[in-house]
């Protein structure tokens, strides 16, 4: 029963997070996304706490990137958690793929109060984590070795022991989100926004993978990812 709960939550949250932008043009949404996970990018790259050091030095041998502008978390006991944001891959050559859009929701249960809100960006660290993200809809940890769930201030001591995580999670933000786990979250394809941003047939592995569409409204983000 509480499986089932747990699953009826992070439904209900998925449902509310794409559901609450319906009075908003879907390619306005998915332009503004774009933008967001550039700004969210360019402020890890341009900041001075331990965070931002270690996520510039994961970030120049990362294979992938999912990058959620503005993941919110409201609590009355039983918390909820969401955002949507975009997955990009680098190819062989160094290039990063154009986005591909996707949800993160789920359940948080305890004792809570008040809400927060937080950029989250996570670095996925080999080819396998990347195609675990686009084959495997659904919750956070399938077909990855191993998740790291420190964010904020708590990630400079993590990576002395997690060296060898698929997925490393940064987060910008106060309060409840800070040293957040991120494994039993669900993430899940914004087959709306793909298809606003690109036309129809724009699956995340022929955006991400197979490289068949292409918007240049995506460039300064690509760009920003680039390492110096």
């Amino acid at each position: 029963m509480a499986s089932f709960l747990r699953l009826a939550l992070v439904v209900l949250v998925i449902a509310g997070i794409t559901g609450c932008a319906q009075g908003v043009d879907r390619n306005t949404e998915a332009s503004g996304l774009v933008d967001a996970a550039r700004w969210t990018v360019e402020s890890f790259k341009t900041g001075h706490q331990d965070p931002d050091q270690v996520f510039r030095a994961n970030l120049k041998t990362a294979e992938g990137v999912v990058i959620f502008p503005n993941v919110t978390k409201a609590a009355f006991l039983v918390g909820v958690e969401g955002g949507s944001g975009v997955l990009l891959a680098r190819a062989a050559d160094g290039t990063w793929s154009y986005p591909a859009f996707y949800t993160l929701g789920g359940p948080s249960f305890g004792l809570q109060a008040g809400g927060a809100s937080s950029g989250v960006v996570l670095v996925l660290r080999s080819r396998g984590a990347v195609d675990a993200v686009i084959n495997n809809q659904g919750k956070v940890g399938a077909g990855v070795q191993m998740i790291v769930g420190e964010f904020g201030a708590g990630m400079k001591a993590a990576t002395t022991t997690n060296v060898g995580a698929d997925i490393v999670g940064f987060s910008h933000g106060q309060g409840v989100l800070l040293g957040a786990a991120l494994e039993g979250s669900f993430i899940g394809r914004r087959n709306d926004l793909n298809a606003a941003y690109y036309g129809s047939g724009a699956t995340p592995r022929a955006i991400v993978r197979d490289g068949r569409f292409h918007n240049p409204q995506a460039d300064a983000l690509r760009q920003a990812l680039v390492s110096e």
